[in-house]
């Protein structure tokens, strides 16, 4: 006969186990969809940098490294090639202008001058003696138109005679018309010879002024060339200090050939290398300080020079006002250079954070200061002090604004 057995009260050995596996279900589902889940490393805070967020006015600028030069450079170059017989003046030393630096030899110039000299003299000759030739030409028509005036007035008295004694019958017809034809002759040939006078003083005042004006040129050139001799003493052009003298003496210069450079220094220029980066916001009268001394001083962008080399580009700018006293050439100076105006904004201390995340995202210290989380921000200008921040901060907030070469991949500072 079979006998009930009666169930066991209490939890069993399965009831755990069933227990433990819902539990491990839900810590899964909890981590999976409701806990934080961010990859995390520990870091010593002593080696990091945290820097507060704060309003602020930003000031648009950029610090470049300047150069002092002179405002002007003039290049010697020789107007005449010669050899070198003296050095006058040595690199470096002032001059002015109008002083000879340098003398120069040029045997062929010296004989080309004497070669126009003599030809200048001998058409003087020439020209003096076609005058005198043409004053006796002159004389001997001027005689024979006297000659034939009187020989008109005589013939003419006598054809006048004879025309009266004609119609008296007191003479021959053939004498009436021989004397007729004798006035006649002499009055043409007096007219001709009036003609020639006109024409020879035409001819001889043309000639006379070609010759002339032969004289002028040929004289001009003998000017001329005896200004190229002048150009062998080889002369500062403007006042300034001679910083190069590029020649020796014995040294055959050719003509053209750069002899060395005259530096203006009446006042200074400022050239500057700056980073393609900022070429469209770079242009002509932007204002720049220079700080010497503790005295600020103003600088304008004179010239941008065009092209870009290794990703830079040159700026020359003048002094607005005073410049400093016992400037030189070659000294360098940082310079602010002013892009825009003055605003206001929300300012992100520079640091070693933005190479490794140009500027996306940044470690924010949490309110306890025991660790950072990842935060996405966007940055809009910078300055050698500050970026200006668009989103993703707010006033007072800290952030890690040191280097993040060693945090790789993770999401999550905690600082120990």
């Amino acid at each position: 006969m079979d006998r009930p057995i009666a169930k066991k009260k209490g939890i069993k050995k399965k009831h755990v186990y069933i227990g433990l596996g819902v539990i491990l279900f839900l810590l899964l589902i909890y981590k999976a969809f409701f806990a934080t889940n961010l990859s995390t490393y520990r870091v010593d805070a002593n080696t990091l940098t945290i820097d507060t967020v704060r309003e602020g006015v930003f000031y648009d600028y950029i610090s470049v490294m300047g150069t002092v030069e002179p405002i002007a450079t003039i290049y010697l170059d020789a107007q005449e090639g010669g050899r070198v017989e003296k050095k006058l003046v040595e690199e470096g030393a002032m001059v002015k202008k109008g002083e000879v630096i340098l003398r120069l030899s040029n045997p062929d110039l010296r004989l080309s001058i004497l070669n126009s000299e003599a030809q200048l003299a001998k058409n003087s000759n020439f020209l003096r003696d076609t005058r005198v030739t043409m004053e006796q030409e002159k004389l001997s028509v001027k005689r024979e138109i006297l000659n034939l005036k009187f020989d008109l007035i005589r013939k003419k008295r006598i054809y006048e005679q004879n025309k009266v004694f004609y119609r008296d019958t007191l003479i021959s017809r053939n004498d009436y018309l021989k004397s007729k034809e004798d006035y006649e002759y002499a009055q043409q040939s007096y007219q001709l010879y009036l003609e020639r006078q006109k024409q020879d003083s035409i001819y001889r005042t043309i000639q006379i002024q070609q010759m002339k004006e032969n004289l002028r040129n040929m004289a001009l050139n003998l000017k001329l060339v005896r200004q190229r001799q002048q150009s062998l003493n080889v002369k500062a052009p403007v006042d300034g200090q001679l910083t190069t003298l590029d020649v020796e003496v014995g040294q055959s210069v050719p003509k053209g050939g750069r002899i060395g450079q005259i530096d203006i220094l009446t006042s200074y220029k400022v050239t500057a290398q700056i980073d393609e980066h900022y070429i469209d916001k770079v242009r002509v009268g932007l204002i720049a300080v220079l700080d010497r001394n503790g005295k600020e001083y103003k600088l304008r962008i004179r010239k941008i020079l065009p092209g870009v080399h290794k990703g830079r580009f040159e700026v020359q700018m003048v002094f607005v006002g005073k410049s400093p006293a016992n400037m030189r050439t070659g000294q360098t100076y940082y310079i602010r250079l002013q892009l825009g105006n003055p605003s206001k904004a929300l300012l992100l201390p520079r640091g070693g954070f933005f190479q490794n995340t140009g500027g996306q995202w940044i470690f924010v210290v949490s309110k306890d200061g025991k660790s950072a989380e990842k935060r996405r921000i966007t940055i809009g200008r910078q300055n050698p002090k500050y970026y200006e921040v668009l989103s993703g901060l707010k006033p007072g907030e800290r952030v890690v604004v040191s280097d993040y070469d060693n945090f790789g991949d993770n999401d999550r500072l905690v600082f120990r």
